[in-house]
């Protein structure tokens, strides 16, 4: 999670108890949790058709747009597909068909309200149920697959969830889960402003060596994690229009947990927001530099002779700043700070993932990232590629997801206009499917 820095994280924002209206949300939560929606082959094949479909590989626009969904996979997709007898016909009318979105970075067990008090104040069975409730918002948005990038401090709580999704108990996207991020003792995710003698425990968890970093990644890979979560660097701070940030983990550090997480078939992503640990991060070979604000033209170079992925997340910047006074001083200028390198990232052809740090902000709001970036820079066409073709990669699912294509699982959203010319319609999704169960419909027209 990217901290405001200097700050007790996300304080100005108001913070509301967890379970305030939480009886409300589970009410509704359990209709939707019901296992007739569970992640179950559809009985009967079912057509969608819609105005247009974006062949996402190739950016070409296919008028009109409809997928033929067999079971949990796309069987046909194109112009006009074949409709079987006893098929189920949905027609999205004017709305363009694309692959399930797909969120790289977030955190299902957190909201929005000051992070270090919720992770004290609230135990970790009711930080799960809020989990539960992310998940859901997440995918009812139109986000079929996520990275949950670290519990704050719940463990190995996301197994549980992810376990539950995959069972068909609860509505939510596919994920990857960290457990717990891994932090060096008095790190960026450390209880440094507490009082010591109260020995509040970290949102991460320790491990100062090598050594210690391999075994924490076997107890989390027993308890269920797909991939590894490092912090890599902080605290931030900006001294004469530029980025300072310390490094926490060496490179040789750092590939010991490559290596390590690489031999059970997971990978390592790391919170790096600016030099030398970026550099420290390309060079030991992680699969993705999440935040990513500060990056040397060695880094890059690495980085595109790699295929590492920067992963943004623009959209908790402009959140911080926007939820206060105070917080538009502390983070107007780093926002700036990271436009400005955004450009030059741009420029030096680096490769992109979608992740927006959600959390901090409400689940089921984050594809105000897509919109970000390209306010910022890029096409449209390219954020869509970064998102789905890069984003099924990096989360292990290349080839499976994030493309509407035969064989691949009937992950499908369908949005309002063409996003190749208004990339805000991602953030008004109407339908989703998931594996070939439908999720969401278009609210009936009044």
């Amino acid at each position: 999670m990217l901290k405001q820095h200097n700050s007790n994280t996300g304080a100005a924002s108001g913070h509301t108890p967890g379970w305030v209206s939480l009886s409300l949300g589970m009410a509704i939560a359990l209709t939707a949790l019901s296992p007739a929606i569970a992640q179950q082959s559809a009985s009967r094949p079912i057509v969608l058709h819609a105005a247009r479909l974006l062949e996402i590989d190739t950016g070409r626009m296919i008028t009109p747009g409809e997928i033929l969904v067999e079971g949990e996979h796309i069987a046909a997709a194109g112009p006009a597909v074949s409709h079987p007898a006893g098929a189920q016909v949905i027609d999205l009318g004017d709305t363009t068909l694309l692959p399930g979105l797909i969120d790289a970075h977030v955190h299902l067990f957190l909201h929005p309200g000051a992070e270090d008090l919720q992770t004290v104040e609230e135990s970790v069975p009711q930080r799960t149920i809020l989990a539960m409730l992310a998940a859901r918002d997440d995918v009812m948005a139109g986000f079929t697959a996520e990275r949950d990038m670290g519990t704050e401090g719940a463990g190995s709580a996301d197994t549980a969830v992810r376990e539950a999704i995959n069972k068909g108990l609860i509505p939510g996207p596919r994920l990857r889960i960290s457990g717990n991020a891994v932090d060096i003792l008095g790190g960026h995710e450390d209880a440094n402003h507490f009082n010591p003698a109260q020995q509040v425990l970290s949102n991460a968890t320790y491990a100062n060596s090598a050594d210690e970093i391999v075994a924490v990644i076997r107890q989390q890979h027993k308890e269920g994690s797909d991939f590894v979560k490092m912090y890599e660097t902080g605290s931030d701070s900006m001294r004469d229009g530029v980025l300072h940030t310390p490094y926490q983990y060496t490179v040789a550090q750092l590939k010991a947990a490559v290596e390590e997480t690489a031999r059970f078939g997971g990978n390592v992503a790391v919170h790096a927001t600016g030099e030398p640990g970026t550099l420290y991060a390309a060079q030991a070979g992680v699969a993705s530099i999440d935040h990513a604000t500060q990056l040397s033209d060695e880094t890059m170079r690495i980085m595109k002779a790699k295929n590492i992925p920067a992963v943004p997340t623009f959209a908790i910047f402009e959140y911080f700043m926007n939820a206060s006074e105070a917080g538009a001083r502390r983070e107007r200028p780093m926002l700036e700070y990271k436009i400005k390198e955004f450009k030059k990232q741009i420029a030096a052809g680096i490769p992109f993932a979608v992740g927006s740090d959600v959390g901090p902000f409400p689940h089921g709001t984050q594809a105000r990232e897509l919109e970000l970036m390209v306010k910022y820079g890029m096409k449209p066409l390219a954020v869509l590629q970064a998102d789905l073709i890069n984003g099924a990669r990096l989360l292990g699912w290349g080839g499976q997801i994030g493309e509407l294509k035969p064989g691949f699982f009937a992950d499908i959203v369908a949005v309002p206009g063409s996003p190749l010319e208004d990339i805000t319609a991602v953030e008004h999704v109407s339908f989703v499917m998931k594996g070939g169960v439908v999720m969401r419909m278009p609210a009936p027209a009044r």
